[in-house]
Order: C-alpha cells, then sequence, then structure tokens
C-alpha cells in the first residue's frame, strides 16, 4: 500500500504540475483559446495510460513478465527521479520554452501542436503509473493497491490545491526530495524482486539461476524484504526529522 501511495502522490504531482504550468504561461502569454489543447491532451493521455494499464494486467501474469516489468518498472523509477532532480528547478522554463515554440506554429497547428506537447509529457507520467502499478498489483494485491491509489489521490489533490492557493508556502523541493529517497529504495526492491523472478523462469544466461533464485528468496520476499519495506517508511521518515531540524537551527542562526 504504502509504495502504490508514494507512487500515485509522486506522479500525481508531476502530471498536475505540467498542466498547471502549461495553463498558466498560455494564460499569462494571452492565448486563453490554446487551453482546450491542454485539457484534452492531458484527457487522452489518461485514456491512453489506462488502457495500457489494462493491457498489462491482463497478460502479464507469468514469473517472465513479472520479472520483466518490475526490472522496467525500476528503470522508469530511476529515470524519473534523475529527470526531476535535473530539470526540477528549471521545470516552469523549460515548459514556458517549449509551449512558445508549439504556440508559434502558424494557423491550426499551434492547436495541435500544444495538444501533442501536453499528450506526450503526461502519457510518459501515466504509463510510468500504469506499469509501475501493474507490478505493485502483482507483488502486493489488488486491495492494497486501490487503498494506497485512493489515498495517494487524496493526498495529490490536496497538495495540488495547497500549490495553486499557497504556493509560496508548499515546499515542493522538500517533497521531492522525500519521495526520491523513497523512490530509490523501492526501486532497489523491484530489481531484487525482478531478479528473483527471472531466476524462477530460468532465463537469465551465464549464471546458476536456481542457485540466485533461492539466494535472492530472503532478499525478495522473506525478512530482510521485510526490512527493506520497513526502510521505504522509517529513511524517508528521518530525512524529513532532519530536514526540520536544520530548519530550526538555522532560524536559530538567524
Amino acid at each position: 500500500m504504502g509504495q502504490m501511495f508514494v507512487v500515485t502522490l509522486r506522479e500525481g504531482i508531476e502530471a498536475f504540475l505540467i498542466v498547471a504550468i502549461a495553463a498558466a504561461y498560455l494564460r499569462k502569454t494571452g492565448r486563453d483559446p490554446l487551453l482546450p489543447a491542454v485539457w484534452w491532451g492531458c484527457g487522452v493521455a489518461v485514456l491512453l495510460s489506462l488502457l495500457l494499464g489494462g493491457w498489462l494486467a491482463e497478460y502479464a501474469v507469468q514469473p517472465v513478465w513479472e520479472g520483466t516489468l518490475a526490472l522496467v518498472a525500476a528503470a522508469f523509477i530511476i529515470s524519473m527521479v534523475v529527470y526531476m532532480q535535473r530539470v526540477g528547478k528549471q521545470l516552469r522554463s523549460a515548459i514556458g520554452g517549449q509551449l512558445e515554440s508549439a504556440a508559434q506554429q502558424p494557423g491550426g497547428g499551434s492547436w495541435a501542436a500544444v495538444f501533442l506537447f501536453v499528450l506526450l509529457m503526461i502519457t510518459r507520467e501515466g504509463m510510468e503509473m500504469a506499469l509501475i502499478t501493474v507490478t505493485i498489483a502483482r507483488q502486493n494485491g489488488l486491495n492494497a493497491l486501490l487503498i494506497g491509489a485512493a489515498l495517494g489521490g487524496l493526498v495529490t489533490a490536496a497538495l495540488a490545491w495547497a500549490w495553486v492557493r499557497y504556493g509560496h508556502r508548499v515546499n515542493l523541493a522538500l517533497f521531492f526530495q522525500v519521495t526520491s529517497i523513497f523512490l530509490a529504495i523501492f526501486a532497489f526492491q523491484l530489481l531484487l524482486y525482478g531478479l528473483h523472478e527471472l531466476t524462477e523462469a530460468h532465463l537469465i544466461p551465464l549464471i546458476d539461476n536456481q542457485y540466485w533464485h533461492d539466494a535472492t528468496e530472503d532478499w525478495a520476499e522473506g525478512e530482510v524484504g521485510g526490512w527493506i519495506t520497513y526502510a521505504l517508511v522509517l529513511v524517508p521518515i528521518a530525512w524529513l526529522v532532519i530536514a526540520y531540524l536544520r530548519g530550526q537551527k538555522n532560524i536559530q542562526a538567524a
């Protein structure tokens, strides 16, 4: 449940920021007629993501697919963290620059260009979400997934509202730091799980698959795996405590 909660929260906030920044930029530059392209791009992206999630849930039921999806999901998570660490601070200007190029297309081309830009940006988030969701469902079951997704969605909505209403008070930098730590540990967990499932199917060449399947049993599904799950919660909390203490120290020093 915890994995689904944080993934939903993180992907939801990233998608919201993309849409909010795009809409705000178009309004600021007097291009309100292009706003429907943003809404349509977002809607089509959500539909495509749902279709992908449904397809994966139907066909990804064998160890070979479970292992492969876990490794691909880990790669997506790592790329997500790296991307936001690299461009997070310049996200507003980066989106503005690309929208400016799209909005300058002649005739109806500007509407289509804005639509495609938003479609590609949100579809990337949605497909990451669909793939990771199916992987979590295979590991933890549907009930935990639904509860985590519902809680993540509610908190995402609350943060999105707070960002719109009190944008200057929402510490998005700390939010991305904490969720990045969580996702890095989760990616490590998925890598172990993927290796475990692929060795069960005897698909990794040049190694003794049975030996490595047995060796990773405790890490993927046993006591060590349980401690990794605890770390998903405890390490981000520790980071929040450290950030709070640092903030208090800086206030006292000032």
